[in-house]
């Protein structure tokens, strides 16, 4: 069978959700039997987004191979439990860097280079080298921005083009729109619906489904009003409304036939969808046994989408504890030594985040000592486990001041410093330690107990590492390394014995946590918290219990 096609496409306004129409699309696909990977076309100039503020991008994912993308790429993952990589996501930036190195190598033969044929034939090679990689059944593409921008006409133009090169019956062009609601009229308003397919259509692309977002019901009338003057068929007109949990979007556009008109336009062979394990989910979210705090302390908490998969991550450890996490989102700038009690005194444990340089950083390190002392169980991801040991040093080896060279280069005990191989580079995108590297963990440690197996591989990005030279003075007083990478001798993860849990970790494990596979860290780590909250204490042999 050849590979089917689906182009995504936005209109109206930003931020409708297109990347969870995709994600919940790809899942129901998925659940059919069929061989599913989504792809993200973004129209910014940016070769990637590992140099781009979280404030204007939110966090920045990773993938196995070490490519830095866009976060619905961490929503493509989750949903379909796949692993993408660096085709997944492509750039109007990494386009013109691609045909720009091809033109200085000369193979364009001395014509003139131009966004048509050049830039398209460009955008179309990536797309259909994702399709032909792995004999997907169906590559759904997301293509960002909005329908009218002229950032996106390229890739309008390079689907448009497509429909024709591999034919009608292999591609399908689904629409999101918005179908607001106005209070002075009393009523939803299709007009905007209708502009924005205009708009596509000119472009040379007819939508075959529109996806419409909206607050409220779309009734019998609307629909044949939108069907009518979008010339789609009545049954193509797909409801999407507002829900409580982005996971339950997949079960809603079920009801909503998207799938079943999906399968029919591309005549794709499908069985029946399994969705039994989903819905089991969903409803762990939506009907827990039990409900804790936990405090993630980062520098860029005002933007949540810059913590984006760790949130879903403590969603999933949630679930499989029967557990809803509520997180109480603290901006480490404000804790003091002072504070701290007042800021998380009441919650059951304490995250501290990943992020780049020094602002908050004693607002980070104030929460780390609160948790150590108090035994309230700790989690520290990348930045977070680097505070933990700069914490650990200064207050249980007797390191006065020691720090990392990130914020201070001359510091006395540099426990925390560039990683060797990093000191000379000065391009900044793409360049850190980045992708799946592997992780021996130590015998008797919450971390194997956790895993249930010594030998692990994690996604990393970061330029900085613990200090070997001051490894074993650590050590010496108290410090474990639960885990190092076998290759190069790097510490990886470090636990504190006699504390109820406290984990640091090097590397992004929220990035590797999916709705069929949650990370077995965020597991230990909900359970320990939720075992706090009710008085209780947890083993070793509980908490690889709950993973397995």
């Amino acid at each position: 069978m050849a590979t089917k096609y689906i182009f995504i496409t936005g209109g109206v306004t930003s931020s409708l959700g297109k990347g969870i129409i995709c994600a919940s699309l790809g899942r129901l696909l998925v659940a059919r039997g069929l061989r599913v990977t989504i792809q993200k076309l973004d129209p910014y100039i940016n070769v990637d987004p590992g140099t781009m503020n979280p404030y204007e991008h939110g966090e920045v994912y990773v993938t196995d191979d070490g490519a830095e993308t866009d976060l619905d790429l961490g929503h493509y993952e989750r949903f379909l439990g796949i692993r993408t990589s660096q085709q997944n996501n492509v750039t109007t930036g990494r386009v013109y860097y691609d045909v720009i190195t091809k033109e200085r190598h000369g193979e364009y033969l001395g014509k003139t280079v131009q966004v048509i044929p050049h830039i398209t034939d460009e955008i179309k090679s990536h797309v259909l080298n994702l399709g032909e990689s792995e004999n997907f059944d169906v590559v759904i593409v997301e293509v960002g921005g909005t329908v009218g921008d002229i950032e996106s006409l390229p890739y309008i133009e390079a689907m448009r083009q497509l429909r024709y090169e591999v034919g009608r019956k292999n591609t399908l062009s689904i629409h999101l729109t918005l179908v607001p609601y106005l209070a002075a009229a009393g009523e939803l308003k299709t007009k905007p619906t209708q502009h924005s397919v205009k708009t596509l259509s000119e472009s040379g692309m007819s939508p075959d489904l529109l996806v419409c977002r909206s607050e409220y019901q779309l009734d019998e009338s609307i629909r044949k009003k939108i069907a009518l003057f979008c010339n789609v068929e009545y049954e193509d007109v797909v409801a999407s409304l507002d829900a409580e949990s982005i996971y339950e979007v997949p079960l809603l556009m079920q009801a909503e036939g998207l799938d079943s008109r999906v399968i029919d336009k591309l005549n794709l062979p499908a069985k029946n969808a399994d969705l039994k394990k989903w819905k089991g989910f969903v409803d762990k979210i939506k009907n827990p046994s039990h409900e804790i705090s936990i405090a993630l302390v980062g520098k860029y908490v005002e933007h949540h989408d810059a913590y984006k998969s760790i949130a879903e991550a403590l969603i999933h450890g949630g679930a499989m504890n029967d557990t809803r996490v509520n997180i109480k989102w603290i901006q480490s700038d404000f804790i003091t030594a002072d504070n701290v009690e007042q800021r998380l005194g009441q919650v059951s444990s304490i995250l501290v985040a990943p992020g780049f340089g020094g602002r908050g950083i004693g607002g980070k390190l104030a929460a780390v000592k609160f948790a150590r002392e108090n035994g309230i169980p700790f989690f520290g991801i990348c930045l977070g486990m680097q505070c933990a040991v700069i914490e650990f040093a200064r207050n249980c080896a007797g390191l006065e001041n020691a720090n990392s060279t990130e914020f201070d280069d001359k510091c006395k005990y540099p426990v925390i410093d560039f990683m060797p191989d990093q000191r000379k580079i000065e391009n900044k995108g793409g360049t850190m330690r980045l992708g799946k590297y592997d992780c021996k963990l130590t015998g008797g440690t919450k971390a194997i107990a956790a895993y249930g197996q010594e030998m692990i591989d994690e996604r990393h990005r970061h330029r900085f590492e613990v200090n070997n030279e001051w490894r074993e003075k650590l050590f010496d007083n108290g410090l474990m390394i639960a885990g190092v990478n076998p290759e190069r001798d790097l510490v990886e993860i470090i636990e504190i014995e006699d504390h109820p849990w406290f984990v640091g970790v090097q590397f992004h494990p929220e990035l590797k946590s999916t709705v069929n596979e949650p990370h077995p860290l965020f597991v230990s780590f909900v359970e320990a918290a939720l075992a706090k909250s009710q008085g209780k204490s947890v083993t070793s042999e509980e908490s690889k219990e709950a993973v397995s």
